[in-house]
């Protein structure tokens, strides 16, 4: 497996891979998935190719000898020497093989290479799991609490969602 920067090229086979994996019966295969909460989809072709032309931003894509892509983080420079880390995706069905860590650990470094001395993200408060998963690489929570976007282009939620952010120095 090799970790390199996706490219507009990139934005169709990312928009299949993300979608799969946070919503819909595809995304009950792994444990990642958030389609008990929200209904709608992840991410929109047009989101993710403006993302990919944001010179702030870089989605790192995980792709096998083949040149399928596995998995992705979304990566965000921002002001003070933070880097804002999302979408971390891995295809449902590849789940709990460890490319979660290694595109952790690659958003890591990318952080590092950018002068960043922070890495913070958002996660909702009710995935326990994934709080611990994140817990467990180094992330900590800092209590703060922010709604879920009213916006539905990121999903139709099911219930009332809070976001925490978690946050790591690199």
């Amino acid at each position: 497996m090799n970790i390199i920067p996706a490219t507009l090229a990139d934005a169709s086979e990312l928009n299949a891979l993300i979608n799969s994996a946070y919503r819909g019966e595809s995304a009950k295969k792994g444990w990642t998935n958030e389609a008990h909460l929200l209904d709608g989809i992840r991410i929109n072709e047009p989101t993710l190719a403006g993302y990919l032309r944001d010179p702030k931003t870089v989605i790192l894509k995980c792709i096998s000898a083949e040149g399928q892509i596995l998995g992705c983080v979304y990566l965000k420079t921002e002001k003070n020497r933070r880097m804002y880390l999302g979408m971390l995706t891995v295809s449902p069905a590849l789940q709990a093989n460890g490319i979660g860590r290694q595109l952790l650990r690659a958003a890591e470094m990318w952080a590092v290479r950018s002068k960043c001395k922070v890495v913070y993200m958002t996660v909702i408060t009710s995935r326990t799991e994934l709080l611990n998963w994140y817990a467990r690489r180094g992330y900590r929570n800092t209590g703060k609490i922010i709604p879920f976007p009213a916006d539905t282009k990121f999903g139709i939620p099911r219930e009332p969602i809070e976001l925490v952010v978690l946050e790591k120095e690199v």
